[in-house]
């Protein structure tokens, strides 16, 4: 049972609040009218009773908890649900229609509410923590002993500004019950993307989010990504012989503060400020302990506004973040001084919420010693110092760095079976957001079309299905074209309740100018995709899945498949278990290995890798009861790579894919096993002409998280966790699943037991 609260009665922004009939409680807050975030946490009471005729529930939910204008006489807007799991049906007590275009803004009205007054609430939730790590020992290493102990205090906290804005605070922050994030090995120029699972930036995230939009690989990027606060020092001191040192895994969050709300008239309003201490490692010189440091003090805002026009069809927003250090010592005059970004954004919906357009306009500014400057340049993200790249110029005198991105897009959606849309999104070279964002690649113009049909209504062996067709392509600022794709997709369910969805793709001849990390743009092969997946009823007990997906690269450059397994078992309505192994199988001829100098000319070299990787994840979810719950996590991962038919790059825009790279043989290249690498001899005259580091790699890693979580009183919580890991890798690039997989639970693991309570007083 769920009710959902639109207490603005803005008809985008709702509050739910859902009962199970075992008396399990969620909670979840509804924005940008269909968009559904489970991070809320609000304190509410419910319970149920269950007899001959079904079963009760009732809920108790303080006013406290939600947000609304002062007025005298409110309208709310309100929608109550049911849910038979067992049939798969869905009852609502305000009709919705399946292919409707929003949720919020079709809710029913809750009318004649008088006398209810806003509070200005004050929360405060004080924890207290301590925890015991144990791990391997090492020899000649004061801080790696085997064992450590800890314990901290913080401070949590919720004040009511007024009734629309209420400003979320946190002192001495601790997250030692999040999950760990999950296991990858990333052989590409890009930095990977992980989600946020701190709860303190997790809750009311969309309130200052800011997507520059464009889909794709572009997906995630964005003004704010909250895992820059907190992240991990960016700077590693260099060891003298016979020093060990101990290194902080993350900056501390000395403080942190959010204001969040929304007033009578529309206006969202979201603001983030947190600082960051200077992080520093403990050198240990033979007994002589000193600090040097790794982060400097940090500080982070972000602002967001948001105005809802026209009953919330229209709203036009603004973003600003700013990002400002303390580079008080020299070391850290690779880091910028400053970094400044905003953006303004408009959506509008017309004929019944039927047809969208929406756009924003995104900024970048970011300020600092040459040093920092030449380090944007040459990132990755943008990789200015390419030899053909003459749009571009690696400025080492530059102290700053600016530029702007954009995405616009219109179409329609819902109220008909046909959606479609078209959109167009850029950022320019200059462009900049990883200080406190996140941005994959600069330098990039991408359109992208789709067309879509939807099927709500049973239809031959079909309760329901999707089709949408793809169209994609990307150019540079110098006006060449990148890349150029498509795809046919589909999803759907069957009569009998077993779901699916397949994908094919392809892709033409690509323009890379990441492939050489830094060196000229080159030509890749493009490729062609096939995946699909098939699951059985999710009203079962018992429910599997099963998919996989297979591409070739053309030019018989390179080919991947895939394949994974999921099982779901729920003995009880309080328990949940899940299942998911999977292996993946890459093969690639252009894998990028070295770039070494000969001659006074830059030698980019490539080779063939064979990499397999597998793993399982495990879930376990058990509800002792309404207030106490036990969650694990677990996942072994297996990595191995190996690399043969090493190349030199000779001509990477040739338009025959032979032409564009010589193959060393065996008198050119030669593996030397004492130093773990390999030798060139290019003009074959039996002298070392330059070598590059064994490529080979076999990575094994095992993540687990163990929580009890016991609220004793209503926002009261204890937790009680064990983590563990394990972690090794070695050069071998040999896999057995078998081997790695017992090699991986004979390592020594590192764990982590961890109590932490917390008390809530609302005053």
């Amino acid at each position: 049972m769920e009710i959902n609260i639109d207490s603005y009665f803005d008809k985008r922004t709702a509050f739910s609040f859902t009962l199970s009939a075992a008396g399990s409680r969620s909670d979840r807050a509804i924005s940008n009218d269909s968009e559904w975030d489970t991070s809320w946490d609000p304190v509410w009471y419910g319970a149920t009773s269950i007899d001959d005729q079904g079963w009760i529930a009732e809920m108790r939910i303080p006013m406290s908890q939600l947000r609304f204008s002062g007025d005298g006489n409110q309208i709310w807007g309100f929608q109550v649900n049911r849910y038979l799991f067992r049939k798969e049906e869905s009852s609502s007590w305000q009709y919705i229609p399946q292919n409707a275009p929003g949720w919020v803004s079709l809710f029913g009205e809750l009318r004649g509410i008088t006398g209810v007054k806003p509070s200005r609430r004050i929360e405060l939730l004080p924890y207290t923590v301590g925890n015991y790590n144990r791990f391997q020992p090492e020899a000649n290493n004061p801080f790696r002993d085997g064992q450590t102990t800890d314990s901290r205090s913080g401070l949590d906290g919720k004040i009511g500004l007024t009734g629309n804005l209420t400003m979320d605070l946190t002192v001495n922050p601790d997250f030692g019950q999040v999950e760990a994030d999950p296991s990858r090995v990333n052989l590409s120029a890009f930095e990977l993307f992980f989600e946020e699972r701190r709860p303190f930036f997790v809750e009311g995230k969309n309130i200052t989010e800011f997507k520059t939009g464009g889909g794709g690989p572009f997906w995630n990027d964005q003004l704010f990504y909250s895992r820059r606060v907190g992240r991990a020092p960016q700077r590693s001191p260099r060891l003298a012989a016979g020093q060990t040192m101990d290194m902080p895994e993350n900056t501390s969050i000395l403080t942190a503060a959010k204001i969040t709300g929304k007033t009578a008239s529309g206006l969202s309003i979201g603001i983030v400020d947190a600082v960051t201490g200077e992080a520093s490692a403990e050198i240990d010189t033979k007994g002589f302990r000193s600090k040097e440091a790794v982060e400097p003090r940090t500080n982070y805002l972000v602002t967001r506004l948001q105005q809802d026009y026209n009953g919330g069809v229209t709203s036009l927003g603004a973003m600003f973040t700013a990002t400002n250090r303390t580079n008080s010592h020299a070391d850290f005059n690779f880091l910028n001084r400053a970094a400044y970004t905003g953006g303004l954004d408009f959506r509008h919906q017309w004929k019944d919420r039927t047809y969208w357009l929406n756009g924003n306009l995104s900024f970048s500014n970011i300020r600092g010693n040459h040093e920092a400057i030449i380090r944007a340049q040459r990132s990755s993200v943008r990789y200015f110092q390419r030899p053909d790249a003459s749009h571009v110029t690696l400025d080492s005198s530059r102290t700053s760095m600016s530029g702007h991105g954009g995405t616009f897009s219109i179409g329609r959606s819902g109220n008909s079976p046909w959606n479609m849309g078209l959109t167009g999104t850029w950022r320019s070279p200059d462009f900049e957001l990883n200080d406190l964002g996140f941005l994959r690649q600069a330098d990039v113009f991408m359109q992208t079309s789709w067309i879509g049909y939807q099927s709500n209504n049973p239809s031959w062996i079909f309760k329901r299905y999707n089709m949408h067709v793809n169209q994609w392509q990307g150019y540079n600022f110098a006006r060449e074209r990148t890349f150029l794709g498509g795809n046919v997709s589909g999803d759907g369910q069957f009569n009998n309740y077993w779901s699916f969805w397949m994908n094919l793709d392809w892709g033409m001849t690509n323009l890379s100018s990441t492939a050489l990390r830094g060196g000229p743009s080159m030509k890749t092969p493009g490729s062609l995709g096939l995946s699909a997946e098939i699951d059985t009823d999710n009203r079962k007990s018992v429910q599997f899945g099963f998919g996989g997906g297979q591409r070739w690269n053309y030019n018989s450059s390179g080919r991947s498949k895939n394949v994974f397994f999921a099982a779901r078992y729920r003995p009880s309505n309080a328990m949940n278990i899940r299942i998911n192994p999977f292996y993946n199988d890459n093969h690639n001829d252009l894998q990028y290995v070295s770039t070494e100098e000969f001659l006074n000319q830059s030698r980019y070299l490539l080779g063939s890798v064979d990499q397999k990787t597998v793993g399982i994840s495990v879930r376990l979810d058990y509800s002792i009861s309404p207030n106490m719950s036990i969650q694990y996590y677990g996942r072994p991962f297996i990595s191995a790579g190996r690399y043969s038919q090493f190349k030199r790059v000779t001509d990477p825009r040739a338009d025959q894919y032979k032409d564009r790279f010589h193959i060393l043989n065996g008198s050119e290249v030669q593996y030397e096993a004492a130093n773990n690498e390999y030798v060139v001899d290019e003009n074959i005259d039996g002298a070392k002409d330059y070598t590059f580091g064994n490529p080979n790699f076999n990575f094994r890693q095992f993540r687990s998280n163990l929580v009890m979580r016991w609220e004793y009183t209503p926002g009261s919580t204890l937790f009680l966790v064990w983590a563990q890991q394990r972690t090794g890798s070695d050069s071998s690039g040999d896999f057995s699943a078998r081997g790695d997989l017992t090699s991986l639970f004979h390592m020594y693991p590192t764990n982590v037991f961890l109590v932490k309570f917390n008390h809530w007083f609302s005053l």
